[in-house]
């Protein structure tokens, strides 16, 4: 059976598929791997899309010992080895950490004094940013990047070296197929194909669908319509059109959507578009998100379109959206306000709002702000009412 992920693998940057951000010559990532100078680096960006590919090339750039590993089961005393292995040479070896988000903050402490010191170059990747997950001082010693998910152009150049490949034959429709199934996934690509080629040397679309009856994200043979599909759905809910909404959510259904993607949507809209005007539809939505990934289609739709009904039907508000951009603009803007004493850990000069029947005047902000602009829609009316009623009669 033909490794096509393993043969397939690029060499260099000009050889790397998709991510021309990170590939181009004039690329910043290229330009410091090419002058040597660059620092330890986190990627993240969706399953087969190239990270792990980037960093090999990176250490063959630069002419560094490569060491792979996975979060979910790294042993610091496998990395305190490695350590101490080039302790005093010249060379300074590699070490990428896949799902590198999982790492333990003890794990990620062992990593802190060979990145203060540069005697190790440490790679992460994760498909979620991890930013999030790793220790500010991690954080001010390296640099992120993100990746994207693989243009069909792309993966069809890929497929196309791969099918150079004269060990087996490949139907046009079959191709076409494996490309818009594998939504951006250059990996996923590969292996249904070597999987098909080992099956029968003549690769049939029916080869291909007994082993992915569905696509795995794109829900289109055209590019970019699996984004239009999404876009049209997520603004008709936004628009209160039961009817747009359930047509567009039936369309990628049938393209061979994944249910997750489309519940994860409908929890993002639920929370940006109806926010506190109906409190319930972020409930709901994270209920349908749990349910679609526990039952899977056919009886998922069902889930679905119960979802896109309630939210289209909802009463809508960005209230909280509008709020918490606008609070990040005037923190990056160089607002850092001091926090006042009283509801620091000190406590000092404190009121606890429960002595006072569940509400007292006092300060939080030494600076006055106005971030939250509720609106007379749904629930935020009432909650609009409520806080204006105990500031009038406190």
């Amino acid at each position: 059976m033909a490794d096509f992920t393993h043969l397939l693998r690029p060499q260099s940057f000009d050889e790397l598929i998709g991510q021309k951000h990170l590939s181009d010559k004039n690329a910043p990532l290229r330009m410091l791997c090419e002058k040597n100078a660059l620092g330890h680096s986190f990627f993240f960006g969706p399953s087969g899309c190239g990270k792990t590919s980037i960093a090999r090339i990176i250490a063959k750039k630069m002419e560094l010992p490569f060491y792979e590993f996975n979060a979910t089961s790294i042993k610091i005393e496998q990395l305190r080895k490695i350590f101490e292995q080039y302790k005093n040479t010249l060379q300074r070896p590699l070490i990428f950490i896949d799902e590198v988000h999982r790492l333990a903050k003890n794990q990620q402490e062992v990593l802190l004094p060979v990145m203060e010191n540069n005697s190790v170059m440490i790679i992460g990747a994760s498909t979620e940013n991890p930013f999030f997950s790793l220790t500010s001082a991690i954080r001010s010693r390296s640099m992120l990047f993100e990746l994207y998910h693989i243009t069909n152009e792309a993966l069809e150049e890929l497929l196309q070296k791969a099918l150079s490949n004269d060990s087996f034959t490949c139907d046009e429709d079959a191709a076409e197929y494996l490309v818009r199934s594998s939504g951006g996934d250059a990996r996923a690509m590969l292996k249904l194909l070597e999987f098909a080629s080992t099956i029968d040397s003549h690769v049939t679309l029916d080869i291909l669908k007994s082993l992915r009856p569905n696509a795995l994200s794109a829900g289109s043979s055209e590019a970019g319509v699996h984004y239009d599909l999404t876009s049209a759905m997520i603004k008709s809910i936004r628009g209160s059109d039961m009817d747009a909404a359930i047509y567009y959510l039936a369309r990628l259904i049938e393209g061979g959507e994944s249910a997750d993607f489309i519940a994860r949507r409908l929890v993002i809209l639920a929370s940006e578009d109806i926010g506190n005007a109906n409190p319930q539809a972020l409930i709901l939505a994270t209920s349908a998100l749990t349910s679609v990934s526990k039952i899977g289609y056919p009886e998922a739709r069902i889930i679905l379109a119960q979802t896109v009904i309630y939210l289209a039907s909802s009463p809508k508000s960005n209230t909280a959206y509008m709020a918490i951009n606008e609070a990040q603009k005037v923190i990056r803007e160089g607002v850092m306000l001091d926090i006042p004493k009283h509801i620091t850990q000190q406590n000092e000069g404190y009121l606890y709002p429960h002595d006072f029947g569940g509400y007292v005047k006092q300060h939080y902000l030494t600076k006055p702000l106005n971030l939250v602009k509720l609106k007379d829609i749904g629930y935020e009316k009432k909650i609009k009412e409520w806080l204006r009623n105990i500031s009038e009669f406190s």
